[in-house]
């Protein structure tokens, strides 16, 4: 029996030498950055100079890098501002649906744009120009829940009732789990009772458990959802694949008023919009005030950093709740039903499945979700840096797409290294700058005893090193001005006090982005590289 390469998850997935293969790709991240901070370590012992002069260069990269990323996050902030004051309905009215017989070259033009081959075999346009109105596309949402309460559920659909698109244009699900108890399936009723009317449709489905070759875990719950609707409302209506989009929302997500007249414009305007998948910007409002100032640094770091991959296009993978072409979903066989990183995953897996022709669309536009928080610091402590170990599991995706573009023949050389060495580089800085700022640039000192003490070069390295990360600090004082600039409204039992803390708490960003960057970063890498392959675990929302 032929083995799919796009629904691997692990090395024990397969056999002979691709297992051997897919194992040494599961090693080299992990493998990577420890081999950087010990060899740094060992170095400053027995080479200290060598190591001083690194650390005095890192630190002018570091400088360099945050001056360039603050000003990606104030282009994006821009866009992100000028999106949300743009009247999206109005837009999608303007849009003249126009079949023309020369409408395929608008698709031709933007591969050209994009420094890419044109083939003969295949054409591409964008809907509009396929004569297809923004009134004909229909939204799936699918809103996969374990034992969320009843309030943040009620949220998310209360905020898609309140987005402004026609309702009756949406179909809702509500993803349940089985192992959750019949408690959580009488929950969904009651939700049902409330909301069900509203939408043109809403189906709640029950993930059964146990199912071999799954993982407990969001993919599964999804891809078991959307087989459920697509058996019965989307064939029994005979809907038409390619008009639907179907958005995944982690339960906690809660739209923006005008969000789908904005995903939908992008939709009908895209050169290729069912090998795209389209991504709001991730904001962490719903409970943001209430929750402790490192849950918060270490939440909107997120959003700033998803910010400044939608100004660099060509790096932008999906992340948490996004969008993406019904038609496309259907034709790769829904979510992966045995690995974590689904929400990124699905991704990796159209772009290797259409060779390399796959893209994600940013939208600038922001969808709310929760800061990690529980019912005391400690918890939140705990939960946070089990949040941030299952991001940096993310890493799954490294050997994955490597195996995947060593088999594909078809995808371009040129975007295998590509996605390759930014995969690599992404996971691998997540891993160990931190960690060397804040650590290893100490370690020439420490180690290196008299045989580096006594040079002149000693006592300059905390100079230097001090006066270049004084300098770095721009990032921090950027990422006060913006996070101030997104702020969601004060509620009214906080004073200007609260407002103050929000601004002096990115004084703490080094301490944050190591405990809860870094070192959950590294431990995800270390699990895989030693194959300790990690289960879903579902960040509690409490507000």
């Amino acid at each position: 029996m032929s083995i799919n390469y796009l629904k691997i998850s692990k090395a024990s997935d397969l056999t002979g030498k691709d297992r051997t293969l897919y194992r040494v790709l599961e090693i080299i991240p992990g493998f990577l950055s420890w081999a950087t901070l010990l060899a740094l370590l060992i170095l400053s012992y027995f080479r200290p100079v060598w190591v001083a002069y690194f650390i005095i260069a890192f630190d002018v990269y570091w400088l360099l890098r945050v001056a360039y990323l603050s000003i990606h996050l104030f282009a994006a902030y821009a866009k992100l501002k000028r999106n949300l004051k743009v009247d999206w309905q109005e837009k999608c009215k303007t849009l003249t649906p126009n079949p023309s017989p020369t409408a395929s070259l608008v698709g031709e033009e933007h591969k050209i744009a994009q420094n890419e081959e044109v083939t003969n075999s295949r054409q591409y346009v964008n809907l509009t120009s396929q004569g297809v109105s923004w009134q004909e596309i229909y939204h799936l949402i699918i809103l996969p829940t374990y034992t969320e309460k009843y309030q943040v559920i009620r949220a998310s659909l209360e905020a898609l009732v309140n987005d402004g698109y026609p309702t009756n244009k949406m179909i809702v699900v509500l993803a349940i789990e089985e192992r959750a108890g019949p408690g959580y399936q009488k929950q969904a009723i009651l939700i049902k009772e409330e909301f069900g009317e509203k939408f043109r449709n809403f189906l709640i489905t029950i993930h059964l458990a146990d199912i071999e070759g799954e993982i407990k875990g969001k993919g599964s719950n999804q891809a078991w959802a959307a087989r459920q609707v697509k058996n019965k409302i989307i064939d029994q209506d005979n809907l038409d694949y390619g008009k639907i989009i179907v958005s995944t929302f982690d339960i906690d997500t809660c739209v923006n008023p005008g969000y789908f007249y904005c995903l939908t414009y992008n939709f009908l305007t895209v050169a290729k919009p069912h090998q795209a998948s389209y991504q709001p910007v991730p904001v962490y409002h719903n409970n943001l005030w209430q929750a402790p100032f490192f849950a918060r640094t270490t939440a909107i770091s997120n959003t700033f950093w998803q910010m400044m991959q939608q100004i660099r296009k060509e790096r932008l993978a999906t992340y948490s709740s996004h969008s993406m072409s019904w038609k496309a979903l259907v034709e790769i066989d829904f979510w992966q039903t045995n690995m974590v990183s689904e929400d990124s995953r699905i991704f990796w897996h159209c772009l290797n499945f259409y060779h390399g022709d796959y893209q994600v669309e940013p939208l600038y536009f922001p969808v709310s979700m929760d800061v990690c928080m529980d019912k005391n610091k400690w918890r939140t402590l705990k939960n946070l840096y089990k949040q941030q170990r299952r991001w940096g599991w993310g890493v799954e995706n490294i050997p994955y797409i490597m195996f995947n573009f060593i088999k594909d023949k078809q995808f371009r050389l040129r975007k295998k290294i590509f996605y390759t060495l930014i995969q690599l580089e992404g996971f691998h800085s997540w891993a160990t700058n931190a960690l060397i700022i804040g650590l290893i640039g100490w370690m020439p000192m420490i180690l290196g005893g008299d045989r580096f003490n006594v040079t002149v070069l000693s006592s300059n390295l905390p100079f230097v090193t001090r006066m270049l990360m004084t300098l770095a600090m721009i990032g921090m004082v950027v990422s006060a001005i913006v996070s101030t600039l997104l702020l969601p409204k004060r509620p009214v039992k906080y004073g200007f006090f609260k407002s103050l803390v929000m601004v002096l708490q990115w004084i703490f960003l080094p301490v944050t982005i190591i405990f809860f960057g870094a070192i959950p970063g590294l431990d995800a890498q270390t699990r895989l590289m030693l194959g300790k392959y990690m289960g879903f675990w579902v960040t509690p929302k409490k507000r």
